[in-house]
């Protein structure tokens, strides 16, 4: 087995953050022992999210087994899910922002030619990810200057 240094676009403040939510929750539940420690579980649930690295890497980089290292992404991605705001608070916070980016969906198409680049393994079928930058200000930040809500 190889293994290589990779590095996370991603700041230590980030890293302490998911690490002392993941140890209060073992605290709180009075978790037995664990193969990693809550700053190693942080750093693999964060290489998965970030880097998009799959479950057997992740396994092999930090030897755990596959399931080991799919629990223990789940967990940490529940923990960040509950200490998030919710929709009000997101939508105040976006508010205030010159744009967002929505991140959508995989949208179906139909492809004949060169179709390797379009086949999504995650979803088993070709497609293209929609995603949008949206201005909040301006020519499209009020709704009777937006074309998608015009009526005739």
């Amino acid at each position: 087995m190889l293994s290589y240094p990779a590095t996370i676009p991603l700041s230590s403040r980030t890293l302490n953050h998911l690490a002392d939510l993941i140890r209060q929750h073992r605290s709180q539940h009075r978790s037995r022992w664990r193969r990693l420690a809550p700053s190693r579980q942080a750093l693999l649930a964060l290489a998965h999210l970030r880097n998009g690295d799959t479950y057997t890497r992740l396994a092999a980089g930090f030897e755990i087994g596959v399931a080991t290292a799919w629990r223990y992404v789940q967990e940490a991605i529940a923990l960040l899910a509950a200490a998030a705001d919710d929709l009000t608070t997101a939508m105040d916070r976006i508010r205030k922002l010159a744009y967002a980016i929505l991140d959508g969906t995989l949208i179906p198409i139909d492809r004949v030619a060169d179709q390797k680049p379009y086949y999504s393994e995650k979803h088993k079928r070709r497609g293209v990810n929609m995603q949008a930058r949206i201005p909040l200000a301006g020519s499209y930040g009020h709704r009777r200057h937006c074309p998608a809500r015009r009526t005739t």
